[in-house]
């Protein structure tokens, strides 16, 4: 495992302090925000596909299934 640093602001540091749950680490504290914003990315390009999709007015539902 390898360390990965920052240099933290009070707002952060309190921002942390904040979220923290109970028993919970700052580092705890990072990683699940590290997830929540890997679900954000993930949830912005799958709207993202569906816009396209939509704007091309390709219906899924009318595509044979590839299984």
């Amino acid at each position: 495992m390898s360390t990965i640093a920052f240099r933290a602001t009070e707002a952060d540091k309190e921002l942390v302090a904040r979220l923290s749950r109970t028993g919970e680490t700052a580092s705890d504290v990072l990683r699940r925000a590290l997830r929540v914003l890997d679900r954000e990315r993930w949830h912005a390009e799958a709207q993202a596909d569906a816009d396209r999709i939509m704007v091309t007015g390709e219906n899924l539902s009318e595509e044979p299934d590839a299984w």
